[in-house]
């Protein structure tokens, strides 16, 4: 079976400077605890900003982490309310991926089966 996982894209809200960093916009710390909530509960693999001028983000959840329940969460976050943040929120195939026992990438085909 294909491995996918959940990403949530942080996108610039109408609240959002452009040319501010990332971690410089008006409330964003309200925004990274509200996601070390996730860490902390094991349901986040990753996340943090882009580094170019467009700004946004995104967190990678962990595998298995309820779609519906990530929704929710990403919708309370306080930047997504306050308009700092957007939120697009998609599933991911994982097509290549380092093999632990190498260190070197696997491919996958497009059916997401090893070959």
């Amino acid at each position: 079976m294909p491995r996918t996982l959940t990403v949530v894209l942080h996108l610039p809200g109408p609240a959002w400077k452009p040319g501010v960093p990332a971690f410089a916009q008006a409330g964003i710390e309200r925004h990274v605890e509200h996601y070390r909530r996730l860490v902390s509960e094991g349901k986040l693999e990753a996340g943090g900003p882009f580094l170019d001028e467009a700004g946004g983000g995104m967190m990678i959840a962990s595998e298995g982490v309820d779609v519906h329940e990530l929704e929710l969460f990403a919708a309370a976050d306080p930047c997504v309310q306050g308009g700092l943040l957007t939120i697009a929120i998609r599933t991911w195939l994982v097509g290549m991926e380092r093999c632990k026992t190498n260190e070197s990438a696997t491919p996958r085909p497009a059916g997401g089966e090893l070959a």
